[in-house]
């Protein structure tokens, strides 16, 4: 089981960024009425309560396994994905109505120079812990992180929407292009908010890992292939940060058990030592018993013997044409 981490101060660093956002944005709609630059500052209200949600959903992550958990708390990360995508619906209910209202009833816009250089400065903060969250959430596998990471990037397009809104309403008069913007931007937050809790479903889901993933831990797999040594069943799955995998090992049934413990140990250091952080499972079965094979209706194809062979064959035919 890898080693479980707490990666909570990168939801720290987001709940900052959510004060500050909130505070530069809702002063720049104090100064214009710009109901675009409304709609943006409500987004950031989401943000701060989506980073709440992260950090107490990372805390829970990073406690380590117990008598009622026996694989640990990290699935806690896929729930403050949920929430936050729930709160992005909240979020843009509210810019689309408000929208709708403005565009009604259209206000002119005032202090558009001022307004919008509060909301730049806001959407630069947002961008930068974005592109931090981003990589913490690449590095450490995290959906948490990623999600939220994507959540303030996408707070930066729709900043930056909204500023050429409220900057084309400044410029032409037409007083209604303030809450069209504002409708788009919302329209833009319910998109987001349908991704986050799509991948979070597909995590409580028990998602495989990706194909390449798969692929590479197969390719491992495959040195180890001789006509006495097979592998079938590999099946892999995703919990928050922490990756899993499992594989059924098929040796001849006259093999000793220390024969076939040993050639486990050297699978799973191959695997932890090319392929990384996995916790990989072995089960060693008995070649020639037909119980051994049909485990599962899905699983990730490992290459047989005959498979390598005929592909070494097909390259030393190609190598012998050229």
């Amino acid at each position: 089981m890898q080693q479980t981490r707490d990666l909570s101060r990168f939801a720290y660093l987001s709940i900052a960024a959510a004060v500050v956002t909130i505070t530069l944005k809702f002063v720049a709609w104090r100064i214009t009425g710009s109901v675009g630059l409304l709609s943006d500052a409500a987004e950031s209200v989401v943000n701060l309560v989506a980073a709440i949600a992260v950090l107490i959903a990372l805390k829970v992550a990073a406690m380590p396994a117990d008598k009622n958990h026996h694989f640990g708390h990290s699935k806690a990360e896929y729930f403050s994905a949920a929430v936050e995508g729930m709160m992005i619906f909240v979020a843009a209910v509210v810019i689309v109505v408000s929208a709708v209202e403005r565009f009604i009833r259209p206000q002119p816009i005032e202090n558009v120079g001022l307004g919008l250089a509060i909301s730049v400065v806001a959407s630069v903060v947002n961008g930068v812990v974005a592109v931090v969250l981003l990589r913490a959430g690449r590095q450490h596998r995290s959906l948490t992180l990623t999600a939220d990471g994507k959540h303030l990037m996408t707070d930066v397009w729709t900043s930056a929407g909204v500023v050429v809104g409220v900057l084309v309403v400044s410029l032409t008069g037409i007083e209604r292009l303030d809450p069209v913007v504002a409708f788009l931007v919302g329209l833009n937050i319910i998109w987001t908010g349908w991704k986050l809790i799509r991948e979070s479903t597909e995590g409580l889901m028990d998602i495989a890992m990706p194909k390449e993933d798969n692929a590479a831990i197969a390719e491992i797999l495959a040195r180890f292939v001789t006509r006495e040594v097979h592998f079938h069943a590999l099946r892999t799955r995703l919990s928050g940060h922490h990756r899993f995998a499992e594989v059924h090992v098929l040796v001849p049934g006259a093999w000793t058990v220390q024969q076939g413990h040993d050639l486990m140990e050297e699978v799973e250091d191959a695997v932890h030592r090319e392929f990384g952080d996995v916790a990989l499972t072995c089960h060693l079965e008995p070649s020639e018993d037909p119980r051994a094979y049909g485990d599962y209706a899905a699983e990730f194809p490992v290459p047989t013997h005959a498979d390598i062979v005929a592909a070494h064959g097909a390259g030393e035919k190609r190598d012998h044409d050229a």
